[in-house]
């Protein structure tokens, strides 16, 4: 249900829910996509979709549900067919001895429910829900994947069995289509599809980790690996090389970019497809992780300007995504941003975005000495991987530019020596850097299927923890109470859904100035930075265990790697 902006504005300026500035912006970003400025207020993150469906729920005087925390019984969501809950954005969530419980976008729409009543004979008790909450819980009525692909392609499979040649008759379009749509709605970030000795496995990325979720006949994976191949523009002919692409599709009204990567194998042709979707990936630093001290310290950091902010780590920790979301706050019509990345995988409105391409001698440092000339005011390097970027990029912050960049290193105090290394002087690198962001990522707790329970201390004897990690959590007590995940439809029965960072967060003070002058080793720093209050990733972690949002097995998974 849509308001006209002036209602809006009332709703959500008046009360301070939303800024003035914020919400003349949702407004005019709504004119330019065609889409309903609610849509672009939470896509945004200018408020929360929960928060919005809060507030109009209110305004429409119906009670408000978030269907993503509700467990949705098969036979209940079938009262709806799908065709009709899809058209009318109508979802039955639940029955009691009252009647129906009823989920509406148009919580409004009389017709509607008179149809309901009418064809089930039960009372309706109708709720608002937001539109997106509503396309979250259509995917429960969907069948499993398995199911899904034995419909499709059973038929034929069992010929192919038989000997009969019709392989070319397996619908290897609707297939493809069908793994791209679940790995969507499974917030998978990729696809793997393997070729084994005797089939095809097709895993799923999800919240970092790889999960099996079907195997197919061998016999189809070489039309899999062709259609894909015509989707990204590949050529079709070639099998024993390398080859990149990338391609576009739509899912739930949807469109986003699918990078490919396929490589020979010795089973044949392997191919990874990443999801680059925005659904999946939301630029916002206070949705990182941040606790409250080190997100005082980025924000202290970005105000500067000029210098050095790093975000460190191993491949997949999230530190583009933290740099983008920094550049989200920095992006003002006002300032000069440059970007030289590989690849750019999300386009951000305002900012001069260049792509690595060394087809054309687009390198990090050439592309970051164009960059320069550019009159820039911030510049982001997507990963300092030699001396001479390094050097370029340490030249520009100590020269009037803001400098954002990354770099594989395990902890934040790491890096210092690694500049070093690189043959940057200690003197720069001790006057030039701001502040420097380790982080890893992890899994967080399902709460729609969240439990807690009580651990004592030899509980935690299999993680060989320190005395002062044990009491940083026990705080002098023989049990504790934590929580975990029991696995639930909503988490594909992992008990996590979704991924938050754990940080560590070095500020350059003066003591870590006078240690990166005598070269100190990164031990020294470290012990140095936490003497200053730097939390170490670990001790993040622990706090985030202790808050409920993580489990212990995840912090150690990712801090002990």
């Amino acid at each position: 249900m849509t308001f006209s902006p002036q209602k809006l504005r009332k709703m959500l300026v008046e009360p301070g829910f939303v800024s003035q500035k914020d919400f003349e912006i949702a407004l005019k970003r709504a004119k330019e996509k065609n889409k309903p400025i609610e849509e672009i207020l939470v896509e945004e993150n200018m408020i929360s979709d929960r928060d919005l469906g809060w507030l109009v729920a209110e305004e429409l005087s119906f009670p408000f549900v978030d269907l993503r925390k509700e467990s949705i019984s098969p036979d209940v969501l079938k009262i709806v067919p799908e065709l009709v809950a899809k058209m009318q954005k109508v979802i039955v969530f639940d029955k009691d001895k009252d009647g129906l419980k009823v989920a509406m976008a148009n919580p409004r729409d009389y017709k509607m429910i008179k149809w309901l009543e009418k064809k089930t004979g039960e009372k309706i008790k109708v709720y608002y829900a937001t539109p997106s909450s509503i396309r979250e819980a259509l995917k429960f009525y969907r069948k499993e994947i398995k199911e899904e692909f034995n419909d499709i392609i059973q038929a034929q499979l069992q010929r192919i069995e038989k000997g009969e040649k019709e392989v070319e008759k397996i619908p290897v379009i609707r297939i493809v289509d069908t793994i791209i749509q679940y790995a969507y709605e499974n917030r998978s970030s990729d696809i793997h599809i393997e070729p084994l000795e005797k089939e095809t496995r097709i895993r799923f990325r999800i919240d970092g980790v790889l999960h099996n979720v079907l195997t197919l006949p061998k016999s189809i994976h070489n039309l899999i690996v062709s259609r894909i191949k015509v989707l990204a523009k590949l050529r079709t002919d070639e099998h024993f090389a390398a080859q990149d692409g990338k391609f576009i599709t739509e899912v739930e009204g949807e469109k986003f970019d699918v990078r490919v990567s396929i490589v020979p194998v010795t089973e044949g042709e392997k191919v990874v497809m990443r999801l680059l979707s925005e659904r999946i990936r939301r630029f916002d630093l206070d949705s990182l992780g941040l606790l409250e001290r080190d997100l005082k310290k980025v924000r202290s950091a970005i105000k500067k300007p000029f210098g050095m902010i790093l975000a460190s780590g191993p491949t997949g920790c999230g530190k583009t995504t933290t740099l983008y979301s920094i550049l989200k706050i920095l992006n003002k019509p006002e300032v000069n941003i440059s970007t030289i990345e590989d690849p750019v995988e999300y386009d951000i409105e305002g900012v001069n975005q260049i792509q690595v391409n060394p087809k054309t001698n687009i390198t990090f440092a050439n592309g970051l000495r164009s960059i320069v000339r550019q009159d820039p005011d911030i510049i982001m390097v997507g990963e300092i991987r030699d001396s001479e970027t390094a050097g370029i990029a340490i030249n520009a912050a100590m020269t009037g530019h803001l400098v954002l960049s990354t770099m594989h290193a395990n902890t934040a105090a790491t890096n210092l020596p690694r500049l070093i290394d690189m043959g940057i002087e200690p003197f720069l690198v001790a006057s030039s850097i701001n502040i420097i962001i380790a982080q890893r990522l992890v899994r967080k707790i399902c709460t729609k299927c969240r439990e807690s329970y009580e651990i004592t201390r030899k509980d935690l004897d299999k993680f060989h923890l320190s005395e002062e990690i044990i009491e940083r959590l026990f705080r002098g007590k023989k049990k504790i109470r934590v929580f975990r995940g029991k696995g639930c439809r909503s988490c594909v029965n992992t008990g996590y859904l979704g991924r938050t960072g754990i940080f560590e967060v070095l500020e350059m003070k003066e003591n870590i100035q006078r240690l990166i002058m005598q070269k100190a080793d990164a031990g020294q720093i470290q012990e140095q930075a936490i003497k200053n209050g730097m939390t170490t990733m670990l001790e993040d972690g622990i706090e985030k265990v202790l808050l409920g949002i993580t489990t212990i097995e995840e912090v150690i998974r990712v801090t002990k790697q």
